[in-house]
């Protein structure tokens, strides 16, 4: 399936829709400390915040491991499988944020094993025992749907970026209408990251959004809060 199948863009649409039981809405990736700082007061400054973590941060670190885990899915590699689960824990740079990613990771496969099963699926939660972050479980998801990688990867990249602009909103820096001009001219970056990502391999690995890490750490204790990370 890819993004011109009806049935394809259907699902994905659905998998990254506020209605998807993943709890997406209660994170907001330590943009609420960010906010706080004033590192973010405006369309301007949300606007880079996020471009900031699509390429330098978690937005490229799960593309990658999305585009990773949907090849040893499709080419049956157990220990690929394995392995890339087990980074994609190691990687999470805070306790907020590896519960940002498993709590997500373990409703969204089980909200995909409900609607849309698959023997792959069930035959990766017998190996893995751990807690499944979230790009392992859609990367996995897709796989096992035939849902090409660029079609998920675009998907995905879309939905974090929107999750995080409507957390801004909620936040009150910015309102509706800047939150969809955030998100208008972020496409072109999506657009290039999902191109990007559908080749890379582990060894593409790395960020430096320095700055969104220390924000989830530094919420953990801030003293009034709206979301869990």
């Amino acid at each position: 399936m890819t993004m011109d199948d009806p049935a394809g863009a259907s699902r994905l649409i659905l998998w990254f829709s506020p209605a998807f039981p993943t709890g997406a809405f209660s994170f907001s990736h330590g943009l609420e400390w960010a906010v706080e700082a004033e590192d973010v007061q405006d369309r301007a400054s949300l606007q880079a915040w996020i471009e900031g973590v699509l390429r330098d941060g978690a937005g490229w670190s799960d593309a990658v491991l999305i585009s990773a885990i949907h090849r040893a899915a499709r080419a049956a590699d157990e220990q690929a499988l394995l392995e890339t689960a087990e980074l994609a824990l190691a990687l999470q740079p805070s306790l907020e944020r590896r519960l940002e990613s498993t709590v997500q990771g373990e409703a969204f496969l089980k909200a995909v094993e409900t609607g849309w099963s698959h023997p792959a699926i069930a035959r990766f939660r017998e190996a893995w025992r751990d807690p499944i972050a979230l790009p392992v479980a859609v990367g996995m998801a897709a796989a096992a749907n035939g849902i090409e990688a660029r079609a998920v990867l675009q998907a995905y990249l879309t939905g974090l970026a929107a999750n995080l602009v409507s957390a801004a909103i909620r936040l009150a820096p910015i309102g509706q209408s800047d939150g969809l001009r955030v998100l208008s001219a972020l496409e072109p970056a999506i657009a290039e990251l999902a191109a990007r990502a559908e080749t890379a391999t582990l060894e593409d690995l790395g960020g430096c959004a320095i700055r969104s890490d220390i924000a989830s750490m530094r919420h953990e204790t801030q003293t009034t809060r709206l979301f869990r990370s």
